[in-house]
């Protein structure tokens, strides 16, 4: 309780950066549990560099402006038409397809330069 305390005071004092680095530490989070419990690699086949790739995608995305009104735009959209008008059966593929669209979008919105 003490830590969920302190993260809240945190979070408060500087909310950009502790946004930041959760969102960092969630991707990172979620690389380690897909190597090592999905993929069961062991802590010797552990790839710290994807792991670390996760983390800086983590942050550098995180209320990113521009993606972040994109995604605002989209993803509502989506979920209306896909649970009003899509039938069960064919809503996580109508999701699916979509996420293909948002992820090219995030991967040129990061090497744009």
């Amino acid at each position: 309780m003490a830590l969920w305390r302190a993260y809240q005071r945190a979070l408060t004092a500087h909310p950009w950066k502790v946004q930041v680095l959760t969102a960092g530490s969630l991707m990172g989070l979620g690389d380690v549990i897909s190597q090592q419990l999905v993929e069961r690699r062991g802590l010797q086949e552990h790839q710290t560099s994807r792991t670390l790739t996760m983390v800086s995608v983590g942050c550098g995305f995180v209320d990113y402006p521009d993606a972040l009104i994109t995604n605002y735009y989209l993803w509502p959209a989506v979920q209306l038409a896909n649970f009003y008008l899509v039938p069960l059966h064919y809503r996580l593929a109508v999701v699916q397809c979509v996420a293909v669209i948002w992820n090219s979008y995030l991967s040129w919105k990061a090497h744009r330069l």
